[in-house]
């Protein structure tokens, strides 16, 4: 059955990839690429940074996860044009690296908005539709977990993809009564581009960071080795991509798919 599927960072390798692999398997996809102005509404080979094939069922669809009024629009936009939303990819943040105390407040306020309140945004435009109907998907991509994230200096990734988690977990018991289906889908890379590095966060707050690396000498170089084995390849990205497409394809139940 075709579904009208929303893929939220699609101007990335994965998001890109996902977009394109829900099209082909015969669902309508409206495609986020973020408040890019370079981009035609009609010039679907191009996406953000992706060049894409071209496909009558891949829409671009302009849409900022950080601004209410852009989400807000481009919901209903997909509503007018479908009539529904029946599914929504929702993509991994940036990876904060550095000790904690060298983020500013601002800075935290940003990591908390790009991996939680984007969502959110997300989920509250759409969800009252989809409990009205008693049906509708959400998708988080996630981590795969490891035992290494508790690396100095990546402390704040683990613990938000904690919260990330939790949140997730949290809508599949609340709205398991409303007939919406939640689950998260883990990425062996936490990079959302083919061959490059993780997109990292760095402190603003510099005079601290090089406190911390004066004392502690090479934590830095220890962060950087365990985010060098998660850079995103295509065929993690192609495996990811394939993992959801047969979630929106036959969403089973919540839960984690790998």
């Amino acid at each position: 059955m075709s579904k009208t599927v929303l893929v939220a960072a699609a101007a990335t390798g994965l998001g890109a990839t996902t977009a394109l692999a829900l099209a082909r398997a015969g669902h309508t996809v409206y495609a986020g690429f973020g408040p890019v102005r370079a981009v035609l509404p009609d010039a679907l080979t191009a996406l953000g940074d992706q060049v894409l094939p071209r496909d009558a069922r891949l829409h671009p669809l302009a849409l900022d996860t950080a601004d209410q009024h852009s989400v807000s629009a481009a919901i209903g936009e997909i509503t007018n044009r479908c009539g529904r939303v029946d599914a929504v990819i929702h993509a991994p943040g940036p990876v904060p690296r550095g000790p904690v105390e060298s983020f500013t407040p601002y800075q935290l306020a940003q990591i908390y908005d790009a991996h939680v309140l984007s969502s959110q945004r997300i989920n509250r435009a759409v969800l009252p539709a989809m409990r009205e109907r008693q049906e509708g998907l959400l998708v988080w991509v996630v981590p795969a977990p490891r035992r290494d994230e508790a690396t100095p200096y990546l402390a704040l990734y683990a613990e938000i993809t904690a919260v990330v988690d939790h949140l997730a977990a949290s809508y599949a018991r609340e709205l398991a009564g409303f007939g919406v289906e939640v689950c998260t889908v883990a990425c062996g890379s936490l990079a959302a581009d083919p061959g490059r590095y993780p997109r990292l966060i760095h402190p603003d707050d510099t005079e601290t960071f090089a406190a911390y690396d004066a004392r502690h000498p090479g934590l830095v170089d220890g962060a950087d080795a365990v985010l060098a084995p998660r850079a995103a390849g295509d065929a993690e990205i192609a495996r990811t991509a394939e993992t959801i497409v047969r979630v929106v394809n036959d969403p089973t139940g919540t839960g984690q798919f790998t």
